[in-house]
């Protein structure tokens, strides 16, 4: 009996691991350019840094903006050759988009925002209400994904029986 090994051009299994690694990219790079086209640019509320020099503030949304393409060509990159080669795991793509988007969001509200103190969501006296939406709708979308997850990976252990 001939076996095809892990991997091999003949070999067609999807491939969860390296299909969630490039969607949760995708959803990074999403994410990170929201953040920045609506609120950096467009509402201008914050910059990425925030300091007195404004060439550094505006360089800083440069680095943003340099590292979210980079997560986006990879992501996609990832996902064609996927595509190319038939091994995407179709019920994962949208679970681990909204995972890479969530955990961006959380991630930036609660590190950048609060522990590295890099910026605030928007300069107001008080931050309560816009530190809540923020995480919220992060944790929101996370939660949403963590449920496509649970229910992808059930469909596929129902699959393989």
């Amino acid at each position: 009996m001939k076996t095809t090994p892990p991997h091999s051009p003949a070999d067609t299994r999807p491939d969860v691991k390296a299909t969630l690694l490039a969607a949760i990219l995708l959803g990074i790079g999403f994410m990170a350019a929201i953040d920045e086209i609506i609120f950096h640019q467009v509402l201008a509320w914050h910059h990425f840094v925030e300091t007195d020099s404004s060439a550094l503030a505006l360089a800083s949304d440069g680095l943003l903006h340099t590292l979210e393409l980079i997560a986006i060509i990879a992501g996609g990159v990832m996902m064609l050759r996927l595509h190319e080669t038939h091994r995407q795991a179709a019920g994962f793509r949208g679970a681990g988009f909204l995972l890479g988007m969530g955990g961006f969001q959380l991630f930036d509200g609660i590190v950048d925002h609060k522990i590295l103190g890099l910026h605030q969501v928007r300069y107001v006296d008080n931050l309560l209400p816009y530190d809540l939406a923020w995480n919220g709708a992060g944790l929101l979308v996370l939660l949403i994904g963590v449920w496509l997850y649970k229910r992808a990976a059930r469909g596929r252990a129902l699959s393989q029986r």
